[in-house]
Formats: structure tokens, C-alpha cells, sequence
């Protein structure tokens, strides 16, 4: 086994210095501040010199993104280790999870999931998006259980609309991807297209949800936005036959 050398730890120590300052300026003053001359400026080096690192401001974020994305996957993955194997109890612990996190932590939600560029040109974009990165696999993960396990209402692939057949074949075959290395046998007859269609509604609802709660953008005031968010988990669970209350 190969051993790093000096300059390499030397490197790697570096880029997590840069990383730490670009996630302290995106926690303290938003996804904006995260520049190449406030990161060499707090960390007493030169802009140019953090292209020996990064290429772009570009490529810092997308590596900032990945963290942030991996640090709400570990925190969620610790989570639903102290619950009960049931696929249901651990897919709604997520969904409560991510809405918890959301709130505490809305300077990262905003670059992770609430912008397409991620606050100033870069490529980031939605963590479930990209099935196959730490948020997807986790929650992804837990929907392989119910599918799995549980008895639910699942759409026909004729529920699909022609013109989306395409993306949601795509989508089929990522998700096929990552539920095959998961350690639940998923019948393949339940991954045709109406369950990833399923899947995607499912996503909008929630992330949807969260993102008016995280943004103040409730069309009325909102008292009790936690009873809201419950009843939402439960209609949904509902139309899949998750729930019968």
C-alpha cells in the first residue's frame, strides 16, 4: 500500500483549509461570499495561488457542495441507525431530518438545493439529482426498503406522460444503478417507470415543502408549520397505501 508524501499531506491539508474557509463564509454571509479573494484573504495567500488547487471558483463549489452534501448524509445515515429496520419509519425519519436541517442550516440548503447555479455561475445543482451522491443513495436507500417490503399503490408506467418517458428512463436506470448495491432485494418488476415517477412526485412534494418553509414563502402566515409538514408526510403516505388512519 502507497504511503502520501509529505507534499502530498501537505496539499491535502490545504485544500481542506480552503474548504473550511469557503464553508465558513457560505455559513456566515451566504453562498455569494464564497469567492477566490475572500478565501486567499482569510487565509493570508494570494488568489492566484488557489488555482493550484481549484481550478475555478467553479470547482471549489462543486467540492464544497459534495461536502455539505456528504456532512447531511452522515448526520441523517447516524440518525436512522438508532431506529427500528423499517423501511417506512427510517423513509419519513429522512424526510423530518431533511426538513430539520434545512432550517439550521439555510446558507447551505440555498447553495445544495435552492439554486441551479449555486448562488454566483457555478454547476451545482439538486443533491438528488445526481442519484448516486451520499443524499441520494441514503434516501433513495430507504424508498428501496418500502419498495421491498411493503405492500404500496404503486402507479402503472402508462400513469407516464409520453413526453417524459425519456427522463424518467434515465432516471430508471440510475436508480436501478443504485438500489442494486444496496443490501435489499428490490423485485425488479416494481422498478418500472411508474415507480420512478412516483419517486420524483414524492421528491417535489417534500423538497417543495421545505423550500417554502426555509424561504418565508408560505402563502399565508403560518402558525404551526411542523403540523403542516406532518400532514403532508401522512397524505402522502396515504396515496402510497402507507397509511390507512
Amino acid at each position: 500500500m502507497s504511503h502520501p508524501t509529505r507534499r502530498g499531506r501537505a496539499r491535502a491539508a490545504t485544500e481542506q483549509d480552503i474548504r473550511r474557509t469557503a464553508r465558513k463564509l457560505l455559513v456566515e454571509q451566504g453562498p455569494e461570499a464564497v469567492t477566490l479573494r475572500a478565501i486567499a484573504r482569510e487565509l493570508g495567500i494570494t488568489a492566484p495561488a488557489l488555482y493550484r488547487y481549484y481550478e475555478s471558483r467553479d470547482d471549489l463549489v462543486e467540492n464544497l457542495r459534495l461536502d455539505v452534501c456528504a456532512d447531511l448524509a452522515d448526520d441523517l445515515a447516524e440518525e436512522i441507525a438508532e431506529l427500528p429496520d423499517d423501511g417506512m419509519l427510517q423513509l419519513f425519519a429522512i424526510c423530518k431530518g431533511f426538513r430539520r436541517w434545512a432550517l439550521t442550516h439555510t446558507k447551505e440548503f440555498t447553495l445544495v438545493f435552492a439554486s441551479p447555479t449555486g448562488g454566483v455561475g457555478s454547476a451545482a445543482g439538486s443533491a438528488l439529482s445526481r442519484v448516486d451522491e451520499p443524499f441520494g443513495r441514503i434516501f433513495l436507500a430507504a424508498a428501496g426498503r418500502v419498495l421491498a417490503r411493503t405492500d404500496i399503490v404503486l402507479p402503472s408506467a402508462s400513469s407516464v406522460p409520453d413526453e417524459l418517458r425519456d427522463d424518467f428512463t434515465t432516471f430508471q436506470e440510475s436508480l436501478s444503478a443504485v438500489l442494486s448495491e444496496s443490501d435489499h432485494d428490490v423485485p425488479v418488476e416494481k422498478l418500472d417507470l411508474g415507480v420512478t415517477y412516483l419517486m420524483i412526485q414524492f421528491w417535489a412534494r417534500l423538497y417543495g415543502h421545505v423550500t417554502l418553509e426555509v424561504f418565508g414563502n408560505y402563502p399565508i402566515p403560518m402558525s404551526k408549520p411542523d403540523v403542516l409538514f406532518e400532514a403532508m408526510l401522512i397524505d402522502l403516505a396515504r396515496e402510497i397505501g402507507l397509511y390507512s388512519g
